[in-house]
């Protein structure tokens, strides 16, 4: 993240972070669930402006007009991480915090709701009643009961707005009645499923063992085929053998007929 405007942008949120964490300290709660997060984006934060303080020096040495603007924002973005890891840290600072003042003015409303550290009156109220009113906190009730639809086209849904408390206990009845038809049907499809993918692995062993089978009878065929080799090698030497005899034979009479006949 090397974007000074991006930059600016974490830096607001981990200033929000900070202090909804010292609003959280105000109240003797536990701060240190948002530790974490606000850890990776000041880790963040350092790497971006690393960055742009890398790239404020390479314009630098290329001459270009732009570095003095890029190096006032990394001055500034150097300035606010500075500052935000010293109150996330605990560590003093001399310079003016600014933890206070967001980059982005739309932000302000936040940054004045975090700054509040008195306790919020948490009203409780009763979200059902026998005689339903048709006020405000009412309706803002029956709007948090319905937030969400799994199909917000749909025009079936009725409008809860005037059911009462039986009325919108059936409802729901029914909805959860549905739901438990439609996992019972998804489970049978499963099932379904489940012993297809039995009996296709089941077939598949039988494959695997046919190809075994034939395999074993591929070799014992191809060590018969080597032996009847090796048998008509060794008929082909014997004859060419017999044959050296033969002519031997034939010269040595025909050797001795000469005699007979020079004689």
């Amino acid at each position: 993240m090397s974007n000074p405007s991006q930059l600016y942008l974490l830096a607001d949120h981990i200033k929000l972070s900070l202090l909804e964490r010292q609003r959280a300290i105000s109240l003797n709660l536990e701060p240190s669930a948002q530790d974490g997060n606000i850890s990776r984006s000041l880790e963040s934060m350092r790497e971006g402006v690393e960055a742009i303080e890398a790239e404020t020096v390479r314009l630098e040495s290329k001459g270009d007009s732009a570095s003095a603007t890029l190096q006032d924002q990394a001055t500034r973005l150097r300035t606010q991480y500075d500052d935000l890891t010293s109150q996330f840290r605990g560590f003093p600072t001399t310079s003016t915090s600014t933890i206070a003042q967001p980059n982005t003015p739309s932000l302000q409303p936040d940054f004045a709701s975090a700054k509040d550290t008195r306790s919020r009156n948490m009203s409780k109220s009763v979200r059902f009643t026998d005689n339903p009113t048709s006020d405000s906190q009412e309706a803002a009730d029956r709007a948090a009961l319905f937030p969400y639809r799994d199909d917000p086209e749909a025009a079936g849904a009725p409008d809860q707005s005037n059911l009462d408390n039986q009325q919108i206990h059936a409802y729901h009845k029914n909805i959860l009645q549905e739901q438990d038809e439609q996992l019972d049907r998804l489970g049978h499809s499963i099932g379904r499923q489940r012993d297809l993918s039995i009996a296709i692995g089941d077939e598949l062993d039988e494959h695997v063992q046919m190809l075994d089978d034939v395999d074993e009878h591929v070799d014992r065929h191809q060590g018969r085929l080597d032996g009847a080799r090796r048998s008509l090698g060794n008929v082909a030497r014997k004859a060419n053998d017999n044959k050296q005899i033969t002519a031997i034979v034939i010269l040595i009479i025909v050797l001795v007929l000469l005699i007979i006949i020079l004689k």
